[in-house]
């Protein structure tokens, strides 16, 4: 489980549904793994504006990840800035920033294998194995 779906994930227990702290889903006993993927700066631009920077911050923290800057970056962050001359062809390649570097090893290729998911509110916990986490809940908390 990509840490980028932590972006996305609340609690599914209907009373936790308007409380605040149900977001994000804290990661506890987690075991990472490191799945190297392709570059693709398209998406890493095109889904900055949706993450949520804070708590992202919080989920590294809480793994022991590099820490992020305090801001998040702008499109223009994830480009290196050249002041060389090229030709056309290079200059439809963009070099991807430190910046977009670091942020895509986080979102894109840092996994979550095996642990468990916390909801900040009931501290339900929703298990993760094989890189799935398990939302299915228990009768009585329907």
């Amino acid at each position: 489980m990509k840490l980028l779906t932590l972006n996305f994930l609340t609690c599914a227990i209907k009373t936790c549904k308007t409380n605040p702290a149900s977001f994000p889903l804290h990661p506890r006993d987690a075991e990472l793994e490191i799945v190297e993927a392709d570059m693709n700066l398209p998406f890493l631009r095109n889904i900055l504006p949706r993450l949520m920077w804070e708590e992202l911050r919080g989920i590294c923290g809480e793994l022991g990840l590099p820490e992020l800057p305090a801001t998040p970056p702008t499109p223009a962050d994830l480009v290196e800035a050249s002041n060389a001359v090229h030709g056309s062809a290079e200059a439809d390649e963009e070099e991807p920033s430190q910046t977009a570097k670091d942020l895509h090893r986080i979102l894109l290729e840092t996994c979550i294998q095996e642990g468990k998911l916390v909801c900040g509110a009931c501290e339900h916990e929703y298990a993760v194995k094989e890189g799935v986490a398990n939302f299915l809940l228990p009768g009585h908390l329907v």
